[in-house]
This record gives C-alpha cells, structure tokens and sequence, in this order.
C-alpha cells in the first residue's frame, strides 16, 4: 500500500493546524512550516478522502479564498479476522444548515 503523505511532512502538523478553525493554505503552511505547493497537495489528497471539506469566503473586495475545515470526528482502522484493512470514519452530525450546502454543492458539482 502506497502512503500519499511524502515521509518528509509532519502530518501531525497539519491536522494540528487544521484543528478547530476553517484554515487558509497559507495559514496552514505558515503553521506548520511546509511549503505552500506542498500544503495544497496534501489539502488535496485530504479532500479527495473526504477529511477535510474546503469551503469559500465570500470577500466584498472579489477576492474569494478557500478555507479548509476537518470533516471528521475520529478515524478507526481495524484489521478483521482475515487481516484485511478496514478504515471507519466519524463524521459529525449534519445540522440543517450543513445539509443545504452540501445539496447545493452536489447539484452544482453535477452540471
């Protein structure tokens, strides 16, 4: 099995820094001290395994940024029986609000 995250990056380091608050790119690569190109690969590969949920703020001056949230509660891997690798995933409850965004972000993703 592949590892995405290169041994040279503290991923530790980045989900510290993605903690509790929505987190730029730069805030991240400020925080943990890994270049900017590298922080946005790994934002990628996180998003891709749906760990993290990127998220747009709106600015008056036109100039929108991502900011980028954890998606997650916990994460389990578990070995069965037959040692094969499951990976569970907490997810936090959806509230009312999350639930549109989500829908709308879906149908915007499908046209």
């Amino acid at each position: 099995m592949s590892n995405p995250f290169e041994e040279s990056i503290d991923v530790a380091s980045v989900l510290a820094a993605l903690d509790d608050d929505a987190h730029t790119a730069d805030e991240l690569a400020d925080a943990s001290g890994i270049a900017r190109s590298t922080v946005y690969r790994k934002l990628d590969t996180l998003a891709d395994a749906g760990l993290v949920e990127e998220q747009t703020e709106v600015r008056s001056d036109g100039h929108h940024t991502t900011r980028y949230v954890l998606d997650f509660e916990a994460v389990h891997v578990l070995l069965d029986d037959d040692r094969h690798l499951d990976i569970e995933v907490d997810r936090p409850e959806e509230g009312p609000d999350e639930r549109v965004a989500r829908l709308w972000t879906e149908v915007r993703d499908s046209t």
